[in-house]
């Protein structure tokens, strides 16, 4: 019987590890930051490894497990998708995998980790002319929120600190800003995993198979 041959280089955790077979369903997240980080974590895109992107500004700290599903880009169709929901014009992606926040009981306090992640919803951003969606995930099998099955099962108080950190963590008090950075909407399962499709067939087009 043939080996499976073994890598002997770690895998990019953009270009080289599954969004998982069970996509849009079930996702990989790879986490770059935990609600424990006083620093913003970034995976650099030419490396692979994670980097310090800047100190958080102020008091702001991210409230759930935050990455981005491997292999998804956001361009083209993501951005259509925003226009068509939003009936914006001049919508851009990001350029950037698609964002993800997972929700879990269990206290997860570094990155640099993959996770199982079950979408249930999402925030339809946009940051200064860009589409900058958020999905909204639950852990695989975590034993608290394992019953959520949609953003309606979240309570307000979350996604109100969710909305908070996304709307702020690039703002210093005292301080205008010259993007204007929105959440349009709050979005349900059905329309996170056509997102995610859409990002991952943005990714197909810039990136192939």
């Amino acid at each position: 019987m043939a080996k499976t041959p073994i890598s002997t280089y770690m895998s990019h955790p953009w270009h080289g590890i599954s969004y998982g077979i069970d996509s849009p369903i079930i996702v990989n997240a790879f986490i770059e930051m935990t609600p424990s980080d006083s620093v913003k974590y970034e995976v650099d895109k030419e490396t692979g490894f994670l980097k310090v992107d800047r100190p958080q500004k102020f008091s702001n700290i991210v409230p759930a497990l935050y990455g981005f599903v491997p292999r998804t880009y956001c361009a083209e169709k993501v951005a259509d998708y925003c226009m068509e929901k939003t009936g914006r014009k001049n919508i851009q992606g990001d350029k950037d995998p698609i964002d993800i926040c997972v929700l879990t009981e269990r206290n997860i306090t570094h990155g640099n980790i993959l996770v199982p992640a079950i979408p249930i919803g999402g925030f339809r951003m946009i940051d200064g002319g860009e589409a900058d969606d958020k999905i909204i995930a639950i852990l695989k099998g975590d034993e608290v929120f394992n019953n959520w099955n949609s953003m309606e099962d979240c309570p307000d108080s979350l996604i109100n600190r969710l909305k908070h950190y996304f709307l702020t963590y690039k703002q210093m008090p005292g301080e205008g800003s010259t993007k204007l950075t929105e959440i349009t909407h709050v979005y349900g399962k059905a329309e996170a995993h056509e997102i995610i499709r859409r990002s991952m067939a943005d990714y197909r087009n810039y990136y192939g198979q």
